[in-house]
């Protein structure tokens, strides 16, 4: 009877504890962040402006053209240097600084916009 009694009680703390909350909620995706904060900057400009982002590495200074999250821990950042080359940053997002700049567009000119990317989200059914 005893195993029995203690079997059920067994039962029910399991079935407590998987319907409970956790009790240490999960950080925030701080790539999701980010790219959230970039987003809504881009969202509040007027017409004849356009957000400028950077990257800075020692004497290097990219301008970010597309922020790239191929996991939340990683991010790919693609721009341009300060001689107009084409230049990538692969980083862990926890170690970005990014800095940004709002200024207006010469009359005519159509605004740069960042592209942001997150990656799409797997289809648990597809195999």
């Amino acid at each position: 009877m005893a195993l029995l009694d203690l079997t059920k009680q067994l039962a029910q703390q399991a079935l407590l504890s998987a319907t409970q909350e956790p009790a240490a909620a999960t950080p925030d995706n701080p790539g999701a962040v980010m790219l959230g904060q970039i987003g809504a900057m881009q969202k509040a400009l007027k017409d004849d402006e356009e957000l400028m982002v950077f990257f800075h590495c020692g004497a290097e200074k990219i301008r970010v053209m597309e922020i790239y999250m191929p996991s939340p821990q990683v991010a790919v950042l693609s721009g341009v240097d300060a001689n107009r080359a084409p230049a990538r940053v692969v980083s862990a997002v926890e170690a970005l600084q990014l800095v940004t700049r709002t200024g207006k567009v010469q009359p005519g000119a159509k605004p740069v916009r960042v592209n942001l990317v997150m990656p799409k989200a797997k289809d648990s059914s597809k195999k």
